[in-house]
């Protein structure tokens, strides 16, 4: 094993936090079963949270931010890894609690890992990351609920973001006619069609309070925003449609009414992506080796280093990254 490795580590201030890029060796990970040589991460909305120090997303000092990485298993004592192994992490309170992502080596528990199915290269799933996860577990979610592509449009809002690129790209494939919703909807249109959208609409006109009850419009929705949006977007849901809820960009509250769940039947379906139970992520992982078109996902990437990581973290608050970005820890 490596005596050093690099890694940007978050320190406790009198004044809030600080970011370091530090030399370390094995001794500053944390326990685990499985020690990883991590080859890519990314930025996640929750990422930019960490970075910045905008919401109180680290609990433990100093930490090692970054809820996701990918890698190949450098030693283990779990029954299920072995040295060489290709495995992803995403969540479990990783880049939290527990040392994350943004580091050349990682120690974690082997229940947290899932290998990564032959079709997906390590890159690639830094480019899918817990956003294209999420993505992929809110498809399921409307699956689940019986919304078919016949049953009517799919709307996506947050379209232009990680979870609502890749979840774009899925549903498109999949058949579905998909709404995007976007505060950049004049400078965002051409991209958001080319994941796959049908039509492009102004995020404005659901982010604002809205009626109990609107007009039905969608069968089904994507939404990553919450608040004021969330609440319009279950208003104008159609009898029977039902609403994956991942995210909470404009905030944690729901404005809304009781009216669209008893009036018209419809089904909000909470997706959490952060505890999720190992067979899940498994079968999240194994759906995006089949249902994401890789050409697709590397229209939405850039690539990046740990050293534009601070940038990013406030970049991606503001609405400012597009897409998916993949981390190379190594260069």
């Amino acid at each position: 094993m490596t005596d050093t490795f690099r890694a940007l580590r978050l320190h406790k201030t009198e004044t809030g936090q600080e970011a370091r890029f530090e030399d370390l060796t094995p001794a500053d990970l944390m326990d685990g079963d499985v020690t990883v040589r991590v080859d890519y991460s990314t930025v996640n909305f929750k990422d930019g949270l960490a970075l910045t120090g905008r919401s109180p997303v680290v609990r433990v000092w100093p930490l090692i931010p970054g809820i996701d990485f990918s890698g190949h298993v450098e030693t283990s004592s779990h029954p299920g890894f072995k040295a060489g192994d290709r495995v992803v992490l995403n969540g479990w309170g990783v880049g939290e609690t527990h040392n994350g992502g943004y580091s050349q080596m990682a120690r974690v528990k082997g229940d947290w890992l899932v290998k990564l199915p032959d079709a997906i290269s390590n890159a690639h799933a830094m480019a899918i990351g817990t956003a294209g996860y999420t993505a992929m577990l809110c498809v399921l979610g409307l699956e689940r609920q019986g919304v078919t592509p016949e049953k009517g449009d799919i709307l996506v809002t947050g379209s232009a973001g990680g979870v609502g690129s890749v979840a774009i790209a899925l549903l498109a494939k999949l058949g579905y006619r998909v709404i995007a919703s976007s505060r950049r909807a004049g400078s965002e249109s051409d991209y958001l069609k080319g994941l796959g959208a049908a039509e492009v609409i102004d995020a404005a006109e659901l982010s604002a309070p809205g009626r109990p009850l609107g007009k039905e419009r969608w069968a089904g929705a994507v939404d990553s925003v919450g608040s004021h949006t969330l609440a319009n977007v279950i208003a104008q849901t159609r009898y029977g449609g039902a609403v994956a809820a991942c995210g909470l960009a404009q905030g944690m509250d729901l404005p809304g009414s009781v009216a669209p769940f008893i009036l018209r039947g419809v089904t909000l379906a909470g997706i959490d992506s952060v505890m999720r139970p190992g067979p899940d992520r498994v079968e999240a992982w194994t759906r995006l080796a089949r249902d994401l078109d890789l050409a697709t996902l590397d229209a939405m990437t850039s690539r990046a280093t740990l050293a534009d990581l601070p940038r990013l973290g406030a970049e991606i608050l503001d609405g400012k990254v597009r897409g998916r970005i993949v981390v190379d820890v190594n260069a």
